[in-house]
């Protein structure tokens, strides 16, 4: 009985102490538990504050011993430090009611679509919808596949402009199952029209149908008689938000600064293209077999309305673009620099090398062509936008720039050079020139007066400061907006930062 008794007595002495062991050691637990995340905790501290560099960092560990000697301490303070470059700061959102979504197809070569983006920003803007990042022509004659993002900086032109109007880069889920569904408005909006249009007869569009596709976008907004902030948004779009891809821009660089190493040089825009010469029917030094492939090409394409054109009659009202035999007259009347380099911003001459023959012997040209190597233009080929897009820099930063034909390219160039701060543009009088020019050929008319005559003529129009034309009733027939942005010139270092 006692050994059982006192068997029983160990028995509930050991119940009694397991308890007793067990809080104890969930007692050690939690101690190491608060020493661990106190240790975490204080680690954490100590690499935040030495991340924050020259603010908090130096004061806090300023009284730390260090494990270096002064000389590896004093070493260590001469090394450079890495340069720390602050991200440009994104304008605020705009905040307004969405009314829908504007989908726009441009149409045309680059410049002629890159005036269209302009103005559909501004309308999107005005009638305060959500623009998507338009969609590039791939229908024209030159059938380039490129997309938006392929030859201007997307997220520059979405971040560019958030505090004037919502960009997307495609329409939300929702919106595009309506799309697929058909439940969306396609229209082309009434060329040169003003904002009053878009207001009345186009937002009640986007109210119904919640997504409206303009299909064609380009001189669809009015020169003149708009409010002075639109016009300046058109500038902030053109020569703020339009950046071409890092790939263009650098390679833009390059070729100027091969140029730049040979000393000034001129860039002639020779438009002298075989859509050019389809287009305009002009065939002025053609053969009669060239003549009639021309006419072909015009007649194939059936958005080209004008058929039957008389090529000297329009050639004597200056409506031709000037042939490369006219050209070299024309710069030497001029008295350019025959040592000057001419670059030639164009797509293929038509007629090669037999009619570049006296502008080449006159002029040392070139081309990016063969200014660069064939791997540098490799990703460029089959896309005439982005090539268009390597002239267009170039032609911005020459020293001369001359159009032979005030095409789209010659406008929005000559606008762009202008806000540069009137950079020299020669705009050429074409309806004298080929008088002057038949004159001098048939020998009615010698060199020394010729030349005379070219350089009066020429005087002022170098492109400097003028009013820009307006004609009521006839926006057709005025001066074009971006050639001359005249609301926006007082502006341009403004816009030019940022």
């Amino acid at each position: 009985m006692g050994w059982k008794v006192a068997s029983g007595c160990k028995a509930a002495g050991d119940k009694l102490r397991l308890p007793t062991s067990s809080a104890a050691a969930r007692s050690r637990m939690k101690l190491w538990l608060v020493r661990a995340t106190t240790t975490v905790l204080l680690w954490t501290c100590v690499v935040q504050l030495t991340a924050v560099g020259d603010t908090w960092g130096p004061r806090v560990l300023k009284g730390w011993p260090s494990c270096l000697t002064p000389r590896e301490e004093e070493a260590a303070a001469a090394r450079p430090r890495p340069l720390v470059v602050d991200r440009a700061a994104l304008p605020p959102k705009r905040i307004y009611r969405n009314n829908g979504y504007l989908m726009v197809s441009c149409n045309g070569g680059l410049n002629q679509m890159r005036a269209a983006i302009c103005d559909m920003v501004v309308i999107a803007r005005y009638l305060n919808v959500t623009l998507v990042v338009p969609e590039l022509d791939k229908t024209s004659f030159w059938n380039d596949p490129s997309e938006f993002q392929d030859i201007f900086d997307v997220e520059h032109f979405i971040t560019s402009l958030r505090g004037e109007v919502r960009i997307l880069r495609e329409l939300p889920p929702r919106m595009k199952r309506r799309v697929e569904l058909g439940m969306f408005h396609s229209m082309p909006p009434i060329s040169w029209s003003d904002i009053s249009y878009y207001q009345n007869q186009i937002l009640p569009l986007i109210r119904k149908y919640k997504v409206v596709h303009l299909n064609r976008t380009d001189a669809r907004l009015a020169n003149n008689g708009l409010p002075m902030e639109t016009q300046k948004l058109r500038c902030r779009v053109n020569y703020a938000s339009l950046k071409f891809t890092p790939q263009i821009e650098e390679l833009g660089k390059r070729v100027i600064r091969i140029l730049r190493q040979n000393g000034p040089f001129l860039v002639l825009h020779l438009r002298y293209e075989m859509d050019m010469l389809a287009f305009s029917g002009c065939t002025q030094g053609c053969s009669t077999e060239e003549a009639e492939e021309l006419t072909r090409m015009r007649y194939a394409y059936p958005w080209w309305k004008e058929k039957v054109i008389d090529s000297d009659l329009k050639r004597k009202d200056g409506l031709c673009p000037l042939t490369p035999e006219e050209t070299a007259l024309v710069l030497r009347a001029l008295d350019i620099d025959r040592s000057m380099q001419i670059y030639i911003a164009a797509g293929e001459i038509y007629g090669g090398k037999r009619r570049m023959a006296a502008l080449t012997s006159a002029y040392p040209n070139v081309r990016k062509e063969t200014l660069l190597e064939p791997s540098d233009l490799m990703f460029f080929q089959n896309h005439s936008s982005q090539m268009a897009a390597l002239d267009y820099l170039v032609s911005l930063e020459s020293d001369i720039f001359v159009p032979t034909y005030d095409g789209n390219m010659a406008k929005v160039v000559e606008g762009h050079r202008r806000f540069m701060g009137y950079k020299k543009t020669v705009l050429l009088d074409r309806k004298l020139i080929v008088e002057l020019v038949d004159r001098y050929t048939n020998g009615s008319l010698q060199w020394d007066e010729f030349s005379a005559l070219i350089k009066v003529a020429h005087t002022k129009r170098m492109g400097s400061a003028s009013k820009r034309m307006v004609i009521p009733d006839r926006p057709k027939e005025e001066d074009y907006f971006y050639a001359n942005p005249q609301e926006c010139l007082q502006d341009r270092y403004l816009l030019q930062n940022s």
